[in-house]
């Protein structure tokens, strides 16, 4: 009788330390994705507000001839007929448009 209620008592812990042993993997993996999906979801936010930015700009560049122009001159240096350019060393930072 001592025997048997020996027997089933380290079943009983041997029963008790694999569901531990399996729950903390479990968590610990739970807590990972967890730390993975709030990743992506700031990922995904960036990409929106990237996303809409472009949407702006392509808006613009349809609806204004005068963006096309402003591009033309300020990113690719390029002059109307008869023009003169004076280029000015810049002192402040290139503002980003959006």
């Amino acid at each position: 009788m001592k025997r048997r209620r020996l027997l089933v008592t380290g079943a009983l812990a041997l029963a008790v330390a694999a569901l531990l042993a399996y729950g903390g993997t479990s968590l610990l993996r739970v807590w990972q994705m967890k730390r993975e999906v709030q990743m992506l979801e700031r990922d995904l936010q960036v990409r929106r507000a990237e996303t809409d930015c472009l949407t702006q700009t392509v808006d613009r560049l349809r609806e204004d001839p005068g963006q096309i122009e402003k591009i033309a001159r300020e990113e690719l240096g390029l002059v109307k007929k008869g023009e003169t350019v004076l280029k000015f060393p810049s002192t402040r930072p290139q503002e980003k448009t959006c």
